[in-house]
């Protein structure tokens, strides 16, 4: 499994609610949460954003509030992963649960600029950029991992193995 694309770049500490500002939380559409992911720190994010894009981020990434709907609107934007230097606990958590690939790699998150264009390899854990040729080394999610975010999280890699 791979991602490939246009990289959006952010710094240290983006909290769940410039992720997805609050005032947005009153509705249970994942496409109408993705026109407004990002808007309080990048107002133009969703206009620019296309699939299979890549956003890469400094420490703590989205530290704040445990809610779901911080990488739900990411993965609802088009973001295809998120790679930083740290994620928040519960983020990382929460990412995970909805099929959101997330990769934790200092170098990468330090070295890639904002428009590079950036392949991920999830099996191997290598970030490639394509614009420097500097590779990464992150941690490759092991094959459960993989076939949960496959499935599209959690739920449905439950129902998946309830199925079969």
């Amino acid at each position: 499994m791979k991602a490939n694309g246009s990289v959006f770049k952010y710094g240290d500490n983006v909290d769940t609610d410039v992720i997805i500002p609050a005032r947005y939380l009153n509705t249970p559409d994942m496409q109408e949460l993705a026109k407004h992911c990002m808007e309080d720190i990048d107002a133009g994010f969703a206009q620019r954003v296309k699939p299979g894009d890549i956003l890469v981020a400094g420490k703590n990434f989205g530290c704040g509030s445990s809610r779901e709907h911080a990488p739900a609107s990411i993965k609802a934007a088009g973001i295809a992963c998120v790679i930083a230097a740290t994620f928040a606990r519960i983020f990382y958590r929460n990412a995970l649960n909805i099929g959101l690939p997330i990769l934790e790699c200092p170098a990468a998150a330090q070295a890639i600029r904002a428009g590079d264009k950036v392949e991920v390899d999830f099996e191997t854990g290598v970030i490639t950029d394509a614009i420097s040729g500097d590779k990464f080394q992150a941690e490759p999610f092991p094959p459960f991992m993989q076939d949960l975010i496959a499935a599209g999280g959690l739920g449905a890699y439950m129902q998946r193995r309830a199925q079969a």
